[in-house]
């Protein structure tokens, strides 16, 4: 069993004192660079130990962080990055990190205002939470400035937020990726629609940014014959309601070749299709939730992109303790790929979400 290392030690193999390297490692104080080189020349040659270290140190003082989620019964869209968040726990778990969660019902903005502020009572060290309505997501981030609490935001970015990192995808791009994959099954003359199964959508800015982007797609590329219809249905709870939606839309729209369902929600769209539209129609949806897949294996959905919600529930504890412990700034947008899913590639991604990551 390896000992672990202390800050006297490292002092002593560099030739300063404990306080520096507590400087140091803290980023607090004035260090010289003379001193300042020392201690990482230390740090970096001792490699491997700088994780006891860091546990060590844990062991000091332990910093609590607060995950604000979406119940995830509502949606099991949202099951993903709590499955991540509780990757990044285990694989911390020796470092004495304390991850509390509170949980608020997905499309009510009144509710996460109220969970908000019940953290805000008892501020944390360090928020994670997705924006997911605008106007309330901005005052979050507002009051984590003023109380001095890092904050971390996934899934929806906020343009110009002050906030430690954002963790997702690029939603622009990934309407702009959407377009691009319906493309190839169009002759040029045909309706696409960008399907919005959401409920608010104007107070949803990722949902609004991939219709922009989706859009963007078609004017560049000069393909004025295709023509780009958007239908929102906060009804899609409602199976009969929903089938009703759909054939008439089919009714008014005749040449539908596409659709585009800019959240998880693409196996919803393929119950409430006739038999005979779902071979027509090519549709692209998101994320690798089960009814999803099952039908991307039956050839019904024809691409999903995974937006890597997992990692993002990971990453956004992993930045926090980096930050927390280690006093590592992040990079302030952190944009995960956007994989493009299809029934050949999909155990591959699926086997990809399940691996614990380890530090």
């Amino acid at each position: 069993m390896q000992k672990k290392v202390r800050i006297k030690d490292i002092a002593q193999k560099a030739g300063v004192s404990t306080g520096t390297v507590d400087r140091v490692l803290h980023s607090r104080g004035y260090v010289s660079e003379k001193a300042k080189q020392k201690v990482l020349d230390t740090l970096k040659e001792i490699g491997y130990e700088r994780n006891l270290l860091a546990s060590t140190l844990a062991y000091n003082r332990n910093h609590r962080i607060v995950a604000l989620l979406p119940d995830y019964h509502i949606d099991p869209y949202w099951e993903q990055p709590f499955t991540g968040s509780q990757q990044a726990i285990s694989a911390l778990q020796h470092y004495g990190i304390q991850v509390e969660y509170i949980h608020f019902k997905l499309f009510d903005p009144e509710d996460f205002v109220k969970k908000a502020e019940q953290v805000l009572q008892c501020p944390p060290d360090g928020l994670l939470f997705p924006p997911l309505f605008l106007k309330e997501g901005k005052w979050l981030i507002d009051e984590c400035e003023k109380e001095g609490i890092p904050a971390v935001i996934i899934n929806t970015q906020i343009e110009g937020a002050n906030v430690l990192s954002y963790i997702g995808q690029d939603s622009y791009q990934s309407g702009i990726l959407a377009a691009r994959l319906l493309d190839f099954a169009l002759q040029g003359t045909e309706t696409v629609m960008v399907l919005n199964l959401e409920k608010s959508i104007t107070n949803a800015i990722h949902i609004l940014e991939k219709e922009r982007g989706f859009r963007d797609y078609f004017t560049q590329h000069q393909k004025q014959d295709i023509k780009v219809v958007r239908y929102d249905f906060d009804n899609f709870g409602e199976k009969m309601l929903l089938k009703q939606f759909i054939k008439e839309q089919l009714a008014m729209q005749p040449d539908l070749a596409g659709v585009f369902v800019t959240n998880s929600r693409a196996y919803q769209l393929v119950e409430c299709l006739p038999a005979d539209a779902n071979r027509q129609i090519k549709i692209v949806g998101f994320d690798l939730v089960l009814p999803n897949i099952h039908y991307l294996n039956a050839g019904k959905i024809n691409f999903l992109v995974n937006q890597n919600s997992v990692e993002q529930g990971y990453l956004g504890v992993v930045t926090l303790f980096n930050y927390l412990f280690l006093k590592e700034i992040p990079e302030r947008n952190q944009y995960l790929s956007l994989d493009i899913v299809v029934a050949e590639n999909v155990q591959y991604y699926l086997k990809k979400q399940q691996v614990l990551h380890t530090l």
